[in-house]
């Protein structure tokens, strides 16, 4: 393949991350670009399957507990909701919050323009009392943009368990600067999966129709589309493996063959050995005594925690902690 003159102008952020990652010795692409259209409906047919347990258990959570979950809130109360997603589970807590005050402000900030606007249409249709301003973009930007009622507090909703994607010191990166854009008395609803079995957590990551395989292959189409590369999706396999040890499900695309990809758009070729693999997710399991500990580190004061009848998921409730509860 001939070389291509380089593009002028900066590079997008997408670009960037792609030929940072397929260019590092171990190659690697970074999981918030799942979220393309098709991306966020395959995640959502995931959320669906049999194996996907997440999901169900975390519903059950909110089903049971929502209204207990408030009663822990100031009024009034907003809500802001990172990768927000389809905002089904939401429901029971913007029922539960509507029960206690006339009107409620919700602000849904997530990757996919697509499925942002389809989730507003249908929440403002089934809740007339409901306010929304979303916001289209990547939630880890921060708050700077978020609203509140009047002298009222904040709920942050950071469900699902997305923050199993960023390895312990990201996570509690993360979650700081989160908590450094509250106020003391705003609120975080974390949802974090549990440790438990590798056979149970490596299924609901390798479901047996095949739909997380192809929500992992589809990150190749978009670079296809995007970047004008040549990814054959049939030489790539998609792996996912519980890392006991560091308790973690690692998901890979691994290639089935000696390979050449070229990347129009980026002007490189990514050379690939047989077995050689692209990392593409991490998701960390947690247990409840790591998470107290990850509050406390990221200034948060642990309020309380529930979990499913078969323990395997929870949600955390945490307030922003006064000046003399934050670490040094």
């Amino acid at each position: 393949m001939e070389p291509l003159p380089a593009q002028s102008g900066r590079e997008s952020p997408f670009a960037a991350d792609v030929r940072a990652g397929l260019t590092a010795r171990r190659k690697t692409l970074p999981p918030k670009y799942f979220y393309d259209e098709l991306g966020s409906q395959l995640f959502e047919a995931i959320c669906a399957l049999p194996e996907y347990y997440l999901t169900r258990c975390e519903t059950e959570i909110l089903s049971q507990h929502a209204p207990a979950i408030a009663s822990y809130l100031p009024r009034p109360t907003s809500i802001v909701e990172l990768g927000s997603g389809s905002s089904v589970k939401t429901r029971y807590l913007l029922e539960a919050l509507l029960a206690r005050q006339e009107t409620l402000l919700y602000q849904p900030i997530d990757i996919s323009e697509s499925m942002l606007s389809q989730s507003t249409r249908h929440l403002l249709l089934d809740y007339p009392n409901l306010r929304i301003q979303a916001q289209a973009g990547d939630y880890t930007h921060g708050l700077g943009a978020v609203k509140r009622a009047q002298d009222g507090a904040l709920l942050v909703l950071f469900l699902g368990s997305n923050i199993g994607n960023y390895d312990p010191h990201e996570a509690q990166r993360l979650l700081t600067t989160l908590q450094r854009s509250l106020r003391p008395g705003d609120l975080l609803l974390l949802g974090a999966d549990l440790k438990k079995a590798p056979a149970l957590l490596e299924a609901a990551y390798d479901d047996a129709l095949g739909v997380t395989a192809a929500f992992n292959r589809n990150l190749l189409v978009r670079i296809n589309r995007e970047l004008r590369a040549d990814f054959d999706l049939k030489k790539f396999a998609h792996r996912a493996h519980y890392n006991v040890e560091d308790g973690r499900v690692e998901m890979y695309l691994v290639s089935q063959e000696v390979q050449e990809v070229h990347l129009r758009s980026l002007n490189i070729s990514v050379q690939f050995q047989r077995g050689e693999t692209i990392h593409t997710e991490n998701s960390w399991k947690f247990d409840l005594e790591q998470l107290q500990m990850l509050a406390a580190q990221s200034g948060f004061a642990a309020v309380h925690s529930w979990l499913d009848q078969g323990k395997h998921f929870s949600c955390n409730l945490w307030q922003v902690a006064t000046a003399r509860h934050l670490p040094v």
